[in-house]
């Protein structure tokens, strides 16, 4: 995991960091040509100069353009660019469009790369690819969403933390599981419909807490007697409803005085429109926070692949009570994923889509 890329804000911090406006103005180059693929690009010293700024802010920089694909690192030769339109997207002269589609969505992820990655995977493994994943999931996987994780959330967690599984509807019933029958869950109302449903199914009590403006309303929180609470903090369905800084601190208190868990469902954040991501629940308190995500939108529901970060004493209690279950996920479509998350194909991506979306919002 790089060492240098990591940046955490100070929450009293307005203006964006130096090194992602380096960032977005040499990928913003990079995209428009000024930079050509397999060009070398300015030394770290010499871009320091030339955007006036420290050695530091130009290595977070160039890490970060690394990670996200747009250039590599050559041994004693330089930064060269990598990025290239044919990576991204499919060719205008391709006669079919075989892109994978998102339900309901105009999101697309193109085909060739997925296909790209799959031929890969397969060219690695060939006939020892194994049949079934450790419990918490392949470690590749787990180790390519600790980073990924880092570079987009500022979410520092082992990949030991990170569970993987077949989707939400799988894990809310493992967080039952873990965390017991005998207590009552609070869920935001509205919310998703399924939320409820697999809840009431695992046989444990639902309090609905009416939502507001921007999250649960403190009259709900102080009434309810749940020790259980389930949020959707970033664009909450069906409201679209998102809590700002202080409702997230209002959770976090709610949960230290009650010795309460926040699970922390984070479906679609990833198309915020800052580049980096508000502050997480998980972030704020990490030991009273479930956090919670999946591929469905930003890969496609097809795939079926989700993941959480268990806090450190849940870890202890999850390999003590549920250890012996087995990964829900195949072993190779968490071996593809990791490939796109490790070579920069799914933020290329997803900043693919945050820029259709910027334009569409202008038009």
């Amino acid at each position: 995991m790089s060492k240098n890329i990591f940046f955490f804000y100070n929450e009293t911090m307005k203006k964006t960091p130096a090194y992602i406006r380096v960032y977005q103005n040499i990928s913003n180059q990079i995209i428009h040509g000024i930079y050509p693929y397999q060009s070398r690009i300015p030394s770290k010293r010499e871009m320091a100069q030339k955007e006036n700024c420290s050695l530091i802010t130009i290595e977070h920089a160039y890490e970060l353009l690394v990670d996200e694909g747009y250039i590599e690192s050559r041994p004693r030769s330089g930064y060269y660019v990598s990025y290239q339109v044919g990576d991204v997207f499919e060719s205008e002269a391709t006669p079919v469009d075989i892109s994978v589609s998102f339900e309901n969505t105009d999101i697309t992820f193109p085909a060739s790369v997925f296909a790209k990655a799959c031929r890969k995977v397969t060219g690695m493994m060939h006939s020892k690819l194994p049949s079934r994943s450790e419990g918490k999931g392949n470690i590749y996987l787990r180790n390519a969403i600790s980073k990924y994780l880092a570079r987009s959330r500022n979410l520092i967690v082992p990949p030991e933390q990170i569970i993987i599984g077949a989707g939400s509807e799988y894990l809310y019933s493992l967080i039952v599981d873990l965390l017991g029958r005998s207590k009552i869950y609070g869920i935001e109302s509205p919310s998703y419909e399924k939320i409820y449903r697999i809840y009431r199914a695992s046989g444990v009590k639902v309090d609905l807490l009416k939502l507001g403006r921007n999250g649960i309303l403190s009259t709900e929180l102080e009434r309810t007697p749940a020790s259980i609470l389930h949020v959707t903090p970033y664009h909450s369905f069906p409201t679209g409803s998102t809590t700002d800084a202080s409702k997230r601190r209002e959770y976090i208190q709610w949960a230290n005085e009650r010795h309460a868990i926040i699970v922390e469902d984070d479906y679609e954040s990833e198309f915020t429109k800052s580049i980096k991501s508000q502050e997480t629940l998980f972030s704020l308190d990490p030991q009273h926070v479930i956090y919670m995500n999946t591929f469905t939108k930003t890969i496609s529901s097809s795939i079926r692949i989700g993941y959480m970060i268990l806090p450190e004493d849940l870890l202890k209690a999850y390999e003590q009570t549920q250890s012996f279950r087995s990964c829900t996920v195949s072993e190779f479509m968490q071996l593809v994923v990791a490939e796109l998350l490790n070579n920069g194909s799914f933020e290329r991506n997803l900043n693919h889509i945050r820029r259709k979306r910027k334009t569409h919002e202008k038009d």
